[in-house]
């Protein structure tokens, strides 16, 4: 079914009204054995011999602190995964799960290595939501509360899972989005990249996907702006083009609220030549 699908994608970022630089960051390639390509901010791309990568994290730290640590995270996560793919050339391809949980944990060791070495640094950490695209499926991970969103035949679904105890009780159906969004923990992660914290416990899924399929990747500046019902009002949209969805559902959330960095990636599954 892959040979006769591709992606096509939009990315965008705003640096937060009260933040003195932008914390987010974000990295998207393709990756075969032979090489990787660096991708632009808006394109397509066929997944016939490529793996596609789509990630952003949210930095936190003081001073300079977040934005380094969401920078070397995701550079860190592109070195390995390219490295891991000139490996495959001559062997298998290890195991996508697993190859991510020991690679997140392997990351996480670093970022506070680096933290610890720099007392300007001192407890930075940063979030993820990584999707994997892969002729067979969708590898995701995610730590913190960047999140990651699948829209399908009218249906929005978080296919990430935020590290607060709010949203979990939200989840259950303990508060209402209302409730939630007013919670005075609703910050408060319990897991995240770095931080100094000495385990790591991220969430781990592999989704299929199919034609017609689209994909939201976002910190939380963006759902600080607009609702669930918001996302599905965007992404329900069938006579604009994928840019100008991924545009106006920006354009609302920073009208809306722009406080914090505001990141997204829009992507979409389509049958080559639709």
């Amino acid at each position: 079914m892959s040979d006769r699908l591709e992606l096509e994608w939009c990315c965008l970022s705003a640096q937060g009204k009260r933040k003195p630089i932008n914390q987010d960051t974000w990295v998207h390639f393709a990756c075969n054995p032979q090489g990787a390509v660096a991708l632009p901010a808006a394109g397509t791309w066929k997944l016939t011999a490529h793996d596609l990568i789509f990630a952003i994290s949210d930095g936190m730290g003081g001073g300079n602190a977040g934005e380094l640590a969401s920078q070397i995270l995701l550079h860190d996560l592109e070195r390995h995964i390219r490295e891991t793919f000139q490996a495959a050339a001559s062997g298998l391809f290890p195991d996508h799960l697993n190859y991510l949980k020991s690679t997140l944990a392997h990351l996480h060791a670093s970022l506070n290595e680096a933290a610890s070495k720099d007392a300007a640094c001192h407890g930075m950490a940063a979030t993820l939501a990584l999707a994997w695209f892969s002729p067979e499926n969708i590898y995701l991970a995610n730590a913190g509360d960047s999140r990651i969103y699948q829209f399908r035949n009218d249906q929005l679904t978080q296919l990430s899972v935020d590290h607060t105890f709010a949203w979990a009780e939200w989840k259950r159906g303990t508060i209402s989005e209302i409730e939630y969004r007013n919670h005075p923990r609703r910050a408060a992660l319990y897991q995240v990249m770095g931080g100094g914290h000495a385990m790591l416990h991220p969430h781990f899924a592999a989704v299929p996907y199919q034609a017609g399929d689209r994909f939201l990747i976002c910190s939380d500046g963006l759902v600080d702006g607009v609702w669930e019902k918001h996302l599905c009002e965007a992404l329900h949209s069938k006579n604009s083009s994928l840019s100008e969805i991924a545009a106006n559902l920006f354009a609302r959330a920073l009208e809306a609220s722009g406080i914090d960095d505001t990141s997204l990636m829009l992507i979409e599954v389509r049958c080559i030549g639709s």
